[in-house]
């Protein structure tokens, strides 16, 4: 009661016992007050940790008031048809029996609905439902339910444009989308895709291939036409890997780990259907499933999180379940996911990776720079100095622009390089540390050959195939993919302890096949060092990579959340029922 006064007691720096009366105000009231007065989004962040979403007490999730929910249509109301998943929605509309006044009122409505439902069942989002927040879609989720709004238009004439549209997708649903674009090309529409799905680049028309590399590498046009002809183009890579040039090979043996496993005992959130499912250690395992099967929520809602609050004092509230067992034999857990390594130009490779810091120290001890009485923090971009003080070590000057996006110039100063004129004339073997920045990871390795502590970070970077990105890349201007890999290639620079448990949701998106061939490279070089890599994905060039595969199904949302198949990528392609099994099964055939 926070009305109430309580007598509170203390000894002041004299010695003396002081007293006096007040209120407790109560820890949940003070985290309520704070988040309802908070006036910066990172504040009221920080004390959603200590709350979870859970159903209203009065409308149980419905979110109308009784006499709202009170109306139903086949014995159900709105809010119950809204939360089936969309296959079931559709038999709901299919099924319903209406007097012929009733009929004679619904049927266009029913017929509406039903074609609008099954074009989103038809681009493979049967699993969803109409509840689904928008806030809690993947991105690929998203672009389908924008792709299926368009079919229900029935516009003709329209160019398209799609990144990516695969992402997330399981290989059972993919020729379903297919069928869906060639669909929206029959009605007399142009659709553009960027893509890396073999099977979307085998159904097209017409393929540009461009490359041959990437960064500084690439930009040209390797091969275009049809698909005999970028097979037939001895220069593309694309083409390469689709005539069956080159490939990712299986593995020949299967590690068998360090023998301990970590085990979800009781996984009850969403759809899992009260599971128990161990992750062996030592191994690469992968989490495998079709869409809306239960992986996220295994791996990202239970595991992680629970391992985060045992390991690392997290207060996230990891999904429902019993308990996990084996978390002392791993001494840390990380996420490497796509997102940001910074979010301002002033964060890149460089400093995201410490090779940096190394390159600064470096500078400071030339004899131009000891002459001179300059320490490391001279050549820093961040502080007062060394950096140019126009644009405050950015290199741009922002303008902004009313009801306009703001407007990037170079600094007139310092033209774009960060530092006054007196840092610049400090050089190691004729260049600045301005001329640093801008190099390639593949020019920085031969530069820094003769320093071993720079050497390797730079030989990581180049070993998880970013030699063309710039050691002073703005973060945001790297993809998803490239800022994944320097997180990767940070954790190779690392002394391994051998006891760390990496997770990785969908590491291939966006990425080429021969990408994927050396993202599984590093992946195998960190679970050659003894940790444990679990990633969550539908590349099958992976899942038969892996030492281990976790199969959850069979099908997506209240039909899925069941354990199908466990074991080697060759035991799941044995499984009957098991969709990923019979993918594999075509993928490993010859190789047995």
């Amino acid at each position: 009661d926070s009305t109430e006064t309580y007598t509170v007691s203390y000894q002041n720096r004299f010695g003396r016992t002081r007293r006096y009366q007040a209120a407790y105000e109560g820890a949940v009231p003070w985290v309520e007050r704070r988040y309802r007065d908070a006036e910066s989004d990172s504040a009221r962040e920080a004390y959603t940790e200590f709350m979870r979403e859970v159903p209203c007490d009065v409308c149980h999730g419905g979110r109308l008031n009784p006499v709202a929910l009170a109306v139903t249509v086949g014995e159900r109301n709105i809010f119950e048809v809204s939360s089936l998943p969309l296959r079931e929605t559709i038999s709901f509309f299919e099924s319903l029996e209406l007097d012929e006044r009733a009929s004679a009122i619904a049927a266009p409505v029913v017929k509406e609905v039903t074609a609008r439902l099954r074009f989103l069942v038809d681009v493979g989002l049967e699993y969803l439902t109409l509840m689904r927040s928008a806030a809690t879609l993947a991105g690929g989720e998203a672009q389908r339910i924008r792709l299926a709004t368009q079919i229900g238009s029935g516009l003709v004439g329209v160019l398209y444009i799609l990144d990516e549209p695969s992402v997330g997708l399981h290989q059972r649903d993919n020729h379903r989308l297919i069928e869906t674009l060639i669909r929206l090309r029959d009605l007399g529409n142009t659709l553009i895709v960027v893509e890396h799905d073999e099977e979307t680049i085998r159904v097209a028309d017409h393929i540009v291939d461009i490359g041959p590399g990437a960064g500084e590498h690439g930009g040209g046009i390797v091969a275009e036409g049809k698909l005999a002809d970028i097979v037939a183009e001895p220069s593309s890579i694309t083409g390469d890997y689709l005539a069956g040039r080159r490939s990712v090979a299986v593995p020949q043996h299967r590690r068998r780990g360090s023998g301990g496993s970590l085990a979800v005992v009781g996984a009850t959130e969403n759809n899992l259907d009260d599971i128990d499912v161990d992750f062996p250690l030592g191994r690469l395992v992968a989490v495998t499933g079709v869409s809306g099967s239960g992986k996220s929520t295994l791996v990202e809602d239970i595991l992680s999180r629970a391992l985060h609050n045992a390991l690392h004092g997290s207060r996230a509230q990891p999904g429902r379940h019993r308990r996990l067992t084996g978390v002392e034999q791993v001494d840390k857990v990380i996420n490497i996911d796509q997102s940001p390594i910074g979010r301002t130009p002033r964060s890149n490779p460089a400093t995201y990776t410490k090779a940096f810091d190394r390159i600064r120290h470096l500078y400071a001890s030339t004899p131009d720079a000891r002459m001179r009485g300059y320490q490391p923090g001279r050549f820093s971009f961040n502080v007062s100095g060394g950096r140019c003080e126009t644009c405050k070590g950015d290199g741009t000057l922002r303008i902004e622009m009313h009801f306009l996006p703001d407007v990037y110039i170079p600094c007139d100063t310092c033209k774009g390089r960060r530092y006054n004129r007196e840092t610049l004339q400090v050089q190691f073997k004729g260049h600045s540390i301005a001329d640093v920045l801008e190099m390639s990871i593949e020019e920085a390795l031969h530069f820094f050959e003769n320093q071993p502590g720079i050497a390797r970070i730079m030989q990581t970077l180049f070993d998880v195939g970013l030699g063309y990105i710039r050691l002073g890349q703005p973060a945001p201007t790297l993809s998803g993919g490239e800022a994944q890999r320097v997180k990767l290639s940070a954790e190779l620079g690392k002394r391994s302890t051998g006891r760390t448990f990496y997770i990785l949701d969908e590491p291939t998106t966006g990425l080429h096949f021969e990408d994927v061939r050396k993202l599984l490279e590093v992946l195998q070089r960190l679970v050659d060092q003894g940790n444990t890599v679990v990633v969550i994905e539908h590349n099958l060039d992976v899942v038969k990579s892996a030492d281990w595969v976790i199969d959850l199904g069979p099908e997506g949302g209240g039909d899925g959340g069941r354990l199908v198949a466990v074991g080697t990528p060759e035991e799941v392609a044995a499984t009957t029922g098991s969709y990923t099994g019979k993918f594999l099964a075509d993928l490993l055939g010859p190789s047995r």
